[in-house]
């Protein structure tokens, strides 16, 4: 579990489930290509559609192929994710939608144990990654593949890009004794509530981020913001960063306009009815699912 600080009073339950994973990612052979190509014929790869949908099976995770089903050498677009027990593994975009049996992180993640976890977060960010940078940004010629997939560079001036990854903070606003601040946007499903979250802008550290993005959403002043833990959240390419903080619950809510359908203070007790349910919901509240670190802050904060 990750840690906590005088502010925070509580951990988060357990890792957040798309934190985890085991490979070792192997950096020295980025810039060992003929390396990194011996690991091929006991590879395994992961293959990813354009929606981020992966061949799943129930009970036994996610169902990599082997890499010599490819070729007998590493495919130009495949993406070298790391290396366990002597078996490289690597991803590579589908040609084809997604079949029966495919899942996505959101719908499937929690089916996924550490090492298929952290292969699949991996490889949905790293491809997403290498849709939208095809192009270099300085002088508009197209990038090419390199380091086994972890850099991109300009076939005109010879610039490097590396895998983005956008920060964005989330925050679990309590009262300091027994209610959290939940909000709901207005495309989530009917009664589907979260605590709150945002990106973090340019020259903003995180801690003025959350202050910030609480006051704009709600209206509300936070104080006594603390870390709780991160989680990568590659929709498209996103790291959670999450973050307790306390209000006064006295304080007027005013949702933003367009981003916060509705915002209210929730009883401790209703959210451990919610979390105790099969469905995860109770009467007019449905928590996040449990593949999110909304999930995991609002168990570690209920059931603490």
């Amino acid at each position: 579990m990750s840690g906590t600080g005088p502010a925070t009073g509580f951990r988060l339950d357990a890792a957040p489930l798309l934190s985890r994973s085991t490979v070792d990612r192997k950096e020295a052979l980025r810039d060992m290509p003929d390396g990194a190509a011996e690991l091929w014929p006991q590879g395994r790869v992961v293959l990813v559609d354009a929606k981020g949908r992966s061949p799943i099976t129930a009970g036994s995770g996610l169902a990599h192929q082997p890499a010599t089903d490819f070729g007998d050498y590493p495919v130009p677009n495949a993406v070298l994710l790391g290396v366990q027990g002597g078996v490289s593994y690597w991803a590579l975009r589908a040609e084809h939608g997604a079949e029966d049996g495919w899942g996505d992180l959101r719908t499937a993640g929690a089916l996924l144990d550490d090492t298929d976890a952290g292969l699949l977060t991996t490889a949905v960010g790293l491809l997403n990654w290498h849709d939208h940078a095809r192009y270099c940004a300085v002088c508009g010629a197209a990038t090419a593949r390199v380091r086994v997939g972890w850099a991109r560079r300009c076939t005109g001036c010879e610039r490097e890009e590396y895998p983005r990854t956008d920060p964005a903070v989330i925050c679990l606003v309590h009262d300091g004794a027994d209610q959290v601040l939940l909000a709901r946007q207005p495309v989530w499903p009917a009664e589907r509530f979260s605590v709150l979250a945002g990106f973090v802008e340019v020259g903003e550290s995180l801690e003025a981020c959350v202050a910030r993005e609480i006051a704009e959403e709600v209206g509300v002043q936070v104080r006594e913001i603390g870390y709780l833990g991160s989680q990568p959240w590659p929709f498209p390419r996103s790291l959670m960063l999450g973050f307790a903080a306390v209000a006064d619950p006295a304080q007027p809510l005013v949702p933003a306009d367009g981003e916060i359908e509705e915002a209210r203070w929730v009883h401790r007790d209703v959210v451990r009815r919610a979390l105790e349910s099969d469905r995860g919901a109770v009467e007019g509240l449905r928590l996040p699912p449990s593949v999110s670190i909304a999930y995991r802050m609002l168990r570690g904060w209920a059931m603490g």
